[in-house]
């Protein structure tokens, strides 16, 4: 009897840890696998990659864990002053500094502060660092990563090649190092500023806070030299603005700038506006101002997923998405959408919108219950949503976002 005890306890010992050795070598292989999936770009490589993560994680839930968990950071990576490029699919060269604390922890999440620079009617930057002559190494703290990327004639902060490639060489950096994504914070001086205020009319995404120096919204307006973009002061609502301009700025006074920053303050826009008295178009003043904007940098941190979020759009192929808002569709240009969401229950303000996408997270909806949606006061939606792999992955590869995942998307008609 002992002898037949002792057989069972053996044969149910080994069962156990060959169990446990199963489940220990199938999440160090699914670690590795997240590894690589933020590590490479979205290629055909990149579908291997979630084709694998599909089928090695047991449900949707176990896969959402692991990408909120995200990748295991390395510790031998680069630090102090790097110069890096990115090859746009057009073969575009996007030369880009970035300041990385010499003390770098992995384990600790890092904010992320890009510096638009002036001056951007200029040739294309040449290789080997001689663009890097305006002492931008000054920039570099111990406590965050700084990026300098570079614009030129052919490429203006406002242009579409650049609301590619800024958000693509964060994507490239949160790669390599452990970002925290509800710190990531968009500055920029004189040309800088200005592609600031265009980033924040129309890509607010990936950013906390906007601080637009010495800049003017008014620029992107022209047809020559700023797009001639028409600019929807409602989609500012979401992130604030710190705004500094001169008295005396020879290009841009703060008398021209004044009725723009009326406009915000009438329609509730959270943003802080200095006037530097007597100053002119430069930054002599920032020394005494940083504390001041250091502090509004710690106060306002992202929140990738409000409760409620508009969106003003005038086409959809680009500039029509809002943080887990995107407009699919318009009848008429502009379109308009002001999404509430309370637990399962989302309210829909529609105007010119025939088509649109709300994506869905589980820590902010209820799987397990219907899901309701009502537009302009009518339900047009009452149903259990699945929750879906694939979903996940896809916006998961775009955004590269801990914060930001989504396991379902609703796409939805308003009947216009």
């Amino acid at each position: 009897m002992n002898l037949r005890l002792s057989r069972l306890t053996l044969n149910l010992t080994i069962a156990f840890s060959i169990s446990i050795s199963a489940n220990y070598l199938a999440a160090a292989d699914n670690t590795a696998l997240v590894n690589q999936f933020w590590s490479t770009p979205d290629n055909a490589q990149n579908a291997e990659i979630q084709s694998q993560l599909i089928s090695s994680s047991s449900d949707v839930s176990t896969l959402y864990q692991l990408l909120k968990t995200g990748p295991t950071y390395r510790s031998d990576v680069p630090t102090g002053q790097q110069e890096s490029i990115r090859i746009a699919a057009d073969g575009t060269r996007f030369p880009f500094i970035f300041l990385v604390p010499d003390n770098y922890d992995p384990t600790h999440r890092y904010p992320v502060e890009f510096m638009l620079h002036g001056g951007v009617s200029r040739p294309e930057w040449e290789p080997g660092g001689g663009w890097w002559r305006r002492g931008f190494d000054s920039l570099e703290q111990s406590d965050r990563i700084v990026v300098i990327p570079a614009s030129w004639v052919d490429a203006f902060w406002w242009h579409e090649n650049q609301a590619e490639n800024l958000p693509a060489i964060l994507n490239t950096l949160k790669a390599s190092y452990n970002i925290d994504e509800d710190r990531v914070t968009l500055t920029g001086v004189s040309d800088g500023g200005t592609g600031a205020y265009f980033f924040a009319f129309k890509q607010p995404t990936p950013w906390a806070a906007f601080l637009p120096y010495i800049g003017h919204p008014g620029v992107l307006r022209n047809q020559q030299s700023g797009g001639g973009y028409r600019l929807y002061f409602e989609n500012l609502m979401s992130k604030p603005l710190y705004i500094v301009n001169g008295e005396n700025d020879r290009l841009y006074p703060a008398s021209s700038v004044a009725p723009f920053i009326e406009i915000l303050a009438e329609e509730g826009v959270d943003h802080i506006w200095k006037v530097v008295p007597e100053g002119g178009h430069n930054t002599n003043w920032l020394p005494d101002e940083a504390p001041m904007i250091e502090k509004f940098k710690q106060d306002n941190p992202r929140n990738a997923l409000p409760e409620r979020v508009q969106w003003v759009a005038d086409r959809t192929d680009k500039f029509n998405r809002n943080l887990w808002v995107q407009i699919d569709s318009m009848s008429q240009t502009p379109g308009l959408l002001e999404v509430n969401r309370n637990g399962n229950e989302f309210r829909v303000l529609a105007r010119g919108v025939s088509e649109f996408t709300l994506l869905l997270n589980p820590e902010e909806v209820n799987f397990s219950q219907a899901i309701q949606v009502y537009v302009n006061s009518e339900n047009i939606f009452d149903e259990i949503v699945a929750q879906d792999k694939q979903t996940l992955l896809h916006w998961a590869s775009k955004d590269l976002d801990r914060s930001m995942l989504f396991t379902a998307e609703l796409k939805l008609r308003t009947g216009e």
